[in-house]
């Protein structure tokens, strides 16, 4: 019998809603029921995968599953039921360490070709005392310390990914060219990136006075090799000074007449303002007496050495990192370039006494009455630049000691211009840390701007350093030999290759230097500086990292005790 429309009224629920009886149970058939949302995609019920997608790759980058990247699990729009909480991500555990550590090793700096005479111990930083001089020709000692912090390799045309383990190579760990001491006070980090973006404009300053002499070059080296027809490199023993900046007697003079406020030298000088494209650590000693600001370094100092590939990607490489060549060290080649440049200046020039270009002043170093060796060919220009800003009260001038090495007749007009003569030394073209670099032999002739080119790779920040000296110098030509091993397992004979000229102006365009950059970097520090109390600083490079920390120190710092012996220190050597 149908029902009446009562007894369906009836049998409604009591309450005003209407259809299923809703429950609290979340269990269907005593299973947990996972909620559904309707913005979840429909995939597979399960994805044992998933783990992998957070695992950190290659490079450090998280890699993801490229087939099902854009798939969704069935439910993954709402939180799990089945989750298990976890106390610990152990996304990032590993059952075997990989890193390499390396055995601490001494920073690059003392000992070598400089040899040190003066009053005290070695002469080490006194004012008033003679200078330190460096003579050529001489060998010995072992350099360490030189690291580069890029991992795998790189071959000619570019970045080259290698073997699948390139991405797991640690990052070399290199020591700072000086010991970090505990009461050293960090008062600023500055960042390459904020170095690059510096910039002021100068002129090309002014000369004050010059001393010392030139020869004239020998353009028999500009001419090309005759086939199987070497030039060896000889050891010519000559006296060159290396003073650094406040035992310059010159720069002392010009301080008392308050002829500037800031005094260095171009070694110093030009490394801080090509700091951006240094990769080994260095450091400068800066010395705030009243509105005086003298750039200095110290004794056996890394900027005193020439280094070699130091922007190669695939640099040369330390014993503790698995190079067993004990000469093609990053210190021992260091210590073979600056042998090869301090004799490559001596052999290429006409030795004269009755045809040498004098300048107004005789060597301000030299001694004949104490030293037996003759002088060699060197002139130094005391240079005026001026820093100053338009919101500056008073100006801001600087005074820079500029080193020339030879002087050449023009073709054209027969008038003297001043050389800066430098030298770039081949190792072993095949061996580790050659950066790819063309066999010079066969390709110096037939591909010489392609050696050029590979040189400005792997060199840039000497190359720079060299172009930056030579345009504040107001050079007129630099010349760059090409010098090579006589055998790559020799480290002591050597062969003059060719050497090519360059005006140092062009060749700053061609390697992208920029010098109103330089001159922002100086300004920055400067002015850093000034804001702060007298005392000595220490400005270092990390060795690790690309940024500069300058520290002030305690005023006694680098000094030794004095004494009256005068005496011959060669360090390092073994």
């Amino acid at each position: 019998m149908p029902m009446s429309l009562a007894d369906i009224v009836a049998t409604l629920p009591s309450d005003e809603s209407w259809g299923p009886s809703t429950t609290t149970d979340a269990l269907v058939d005593g299973v947990p029921y996972a909620p559904y949302s309707k913005s979840d995609k429909l995939g597979r019920m399960a994805d044992w995968t998933t783990e992998g997608k957070d695992r950190e790759g290659r490079g450090g980058r998280q890699q993801y599953n490229r087939n099902y990247k854009d798939q969704q699990v069935y439910g993954a729009g709402t939180s799990s039921l089945f989750a298990v909480q976890v106390a610990e991500d152990e996304s990032s555990f590993s059952v075997v360490d990989n890193t390499r550590t390396s055995t601490k090793s001494r920073g690059f700096g003392r000992g070598g070709a400089t040899f040190v005479r003066g009053r005290g111990r070695g002469g080490r930083d006194q004012r008033g005392g003679r200078g330190t001089f460096q003579r050529v020709g001489q060998r010995g000692g072992q350099q360490n310390g030189y690291y580069d912090n890029r991992g795998g390799r790189a071959g000619r045309g570019g970045r080259r990914f290698g073997g699948w383990k390139d991405y797991d190579k640690p990052q070399r760990n290199r020591d700072s060219s000086v010991n970090i001491k505990p009461d050293w006070q960090m008062l600023e980090e500055i960042d390459f990136n904020r170095l690059a973006k510096l910039n002021l404009e100068t002129s090309t300053g002014e000369d004050i006075d010059s001393y010392g002499f030139l020869y004239y070059y020998d353009r028999a080296f500009d001419r090309p090799l005759v086939k199987n027809n070497e030039r060896k490199l000889n050891v010519v023993d000559r006296v060159a000074y290396n003073v650094t900046t406040s035992q310059d007697p010159i720069i002392n003079e010009l301080a008392e007449k308050d002829e500037a406020t800031i005094f260095a030298t171009d070694n110093i000088l030009s490394m801080l303002m090509c700091a951006p494209r240094s990769v080994y650590s260095w450091d400068i000693v800066i010395t705030r007496t009243g509105n005086k600001i003298f750039l200095d370094k110290r004794d056996g100092s890394s900027l005193d050495m020439v280094s070699v590939n130091e922007n190669a990607a695939d640099a040369p490489l330390e014993a503790s990192e698995g190079n067993k060549d004990s000469i093609n060290f990053p210190g021992a080649l260091a210590l073979e370039a600056t042998f090869i440049n301090h004799n490559f200046v001596n052999q290429t020039v006409i030795e004269s006494e009755t045809s040498k270009h004098e300048m107004a002043h005789d060597n301000p170093f030299y001694n004949p009455s104490e030293e037996t060796e003759a002088l060699a060919s060197k002139a130094y220009k005391y240079r005026r630049f001026d820093l100053s800003l338009e919101k500056d009260e008073d100006p801001l001038h600087l005074i820079v000691r500029t080193e020339l090495d030879a002087v050449v007749k023009n073709n054209i007009s027969g008038e003297d211009q001043l050389l800066v003569i430098k030298a770039l030394n081949e190792f072993d073209h095949k061996a580790q840390g050659s950066g790819g670099a063309l066999d010079w032999r066969t390709k110096l002739t037939s591909q010489r701007g392609a050696v050029v080119a590979t040189e400005m790779k792997n060199n840039s920040c000497k190359l720079a350093r060299w172009t930056v000296q030579s345009i504040l110098a107001r050079a007129d030509v630099m010349k760059l030999g090409f010098v090579s091993r006589a055998t790559p397992k020799a480290a002591d004979r050597h062969v003059i290759l060719g050497v090519m000229g360059y005006d140092p102006r062009k060749f700053a365009e061609q390697m992208n230097l920029n010098l109103s950059n330089g001159w922002g970097i100086v300004r920055t520090i400067i002015d850093m500086v000034r804001g702060m109390k007298d005392g000595k600083y220490v400005l270092v490079k990390d060795p690790n990292k690309n940024l500069l920390r300058l520290y002030e120190v305690p005023a006694g710092t680098f000094e030794e005790d004095d004494g009256t012996q005068e005496e011959i220190v060669e360090e390092g050597a073994e």
